[in-house]
């Protein structure tokens, strides 16, 4: 059997100037329900397929003027299904890594200010939810949270005629390996890091309180425990709040990731104090979270809304501090997956050689809801 493959930069370009084309994920229901690429359609056919039954797919009708791209988890039982599929007139393909390489896939989008003279552009891992943020303007600007190759960064400012000055972590992160510190490196950037003494490499430590001026922009740390006792939010020119795991816009930050029972808990208090500290913020503030637990549609629309309304639709900011803790501790999604070992490599600032997909599969678990 031939191989006929599409990589992930290839789809991702396609999905980016809105080609026509089918995407037809054949893992599990359960795998699809967690992950999936925005605009996919699913059919139950892992098993079959990957005993290659040549009946697998004949019950599936698909549009035949346009290319087929069929998913799996690693782009192994996706080639069955693009073969049986050019069998049946197709021209299918298989995505080379399955969702697998499709976790570092990204697209972008603007965040509306009130001035025109700086700007925040959403990065997100479409793959992952994982949601950074390069803000700029003049000459300067601040990557918060980078979670892709540097040269993404540096070429998007690159464009709008920055120099990447700042570059800033909201918290250690467990789900995604950290590109801060590499992406500092290359840029000749000043690495911040909420203080905290976990880390062990050099960086400049930000207090509750500070200010960071990137041109016209300023930058004003909050400090935030709860998902972690050194977690920061990161305010922007007093419009926009980057919140990073501390809130979402429909639920907010687990406190249980490296903490033992009674330490989760005692984060869980910490966590309700926080969030009552950013409710007090102006209620058109616009939240601007670190993750979403949903694939992120190539739309150009940014993950964001204002406080009011997360406010409004987020069940557990309502409730009395002890029956918000007392809820989040029993509505603990999974853990992600490896994320000691994610945790290991962000406290000593490294990125491991070759392929990091195997170490950052699976969705984001980062929020309670």
């Amino acid at each position: 059997m031939k191989e006929q493959t599409i990589d992930m930069d290839t789809l991702q370009n396609m999905l980016e100037k809105g080609e026509p084309l089918t995407i037809l994920d054949v893992r599990h229901g359960q795998d699809y329900q967690e992950w999936a690429i925005p605009g996919s359609a699913h059919v139950d056919a892992y098993d079959a397929l990957k005993r290659k039954d040549p009946q697998a797919l004949k019950t599936v009708q698909l549009q035949s003027d346009r290319p087929v791209v069929t998913v799996c988890g690693a782009g192994v039982v996706s080639l069955e299904a693009a073969h049986q599929l050019r069998q049946q007139g197709y021209d299918a393909l298989s995505l080379q890594g399955g969702m697998k390489a499709w976790s570092l896939a990204w697209n972008s989008a603007t965040v509306p200010a009130k001035s025109p003279d700086w700007h925040i552009i959403q990065l997100r891992r479409t793959g992952k939810g994982c949601l950074s943020y390069l803000v700029g303007s003049g000459k300067e600007a601040a990557v918060i949270d980078a979670a892709l190759d540097p040269e993404i960064y540096l070429n998007l400012a690159q464009k709008h005629g920055w120099q990447i000055t700042h570059v800033l972590d909201t918290h250690i992160h467990a789900d995604h390996l950290s590109r801060s510190r590499r992406l500092a490196e290359i840029s000749g950037a000043r690495l911040y890091l909420p203080a905290q003494e976990r880390v062990t490499f050099p960086f400049a430590a930000v207090h509750d309180q500070d200010v960071l001026n990137v041109g016209s922009i300023q930058i004003k740390a909050i400090h935030t425990p709860g998902h972690t006792l050194a977690s920061m939010c990161y305010l922007i020119n007093d419009e926009a709040l980057l919140t990073g795991d501390t809130l979402f816009l429909t639920a907010v930050g687990r406190p249980d990731l490296e903490a033992d029972a009674d330490n989760a808990r005692r984060r869980a208090h910490l966590l309700y104090g926080s969030l009552q500290k950013l409710l007090d913020l102006p209620p058109e503030t616009i939240i601007l979270p670190g993750h979403t637990s949903e694939p992120v549609a190539f739309d150009g629309e940014p993950i964001a809304t204002p406080l009011a309304q997360v406010q409004q639709e987020t069940a557990v900011l309502a409730l009395p501090e002890a029956k918000f803790v007392d809820t989040l501790l029993q509505k603990l999604p999974e853990t992600p997956p490896n994320h000691h070992r994610i945790v290991e490599l962000n406290e000593a600032g490294e990125l491991p050689e070759g392929n990091v997909t195997d170490l950052e599969a699976g969705a984001n678990r980062c929020a309670v809801g």
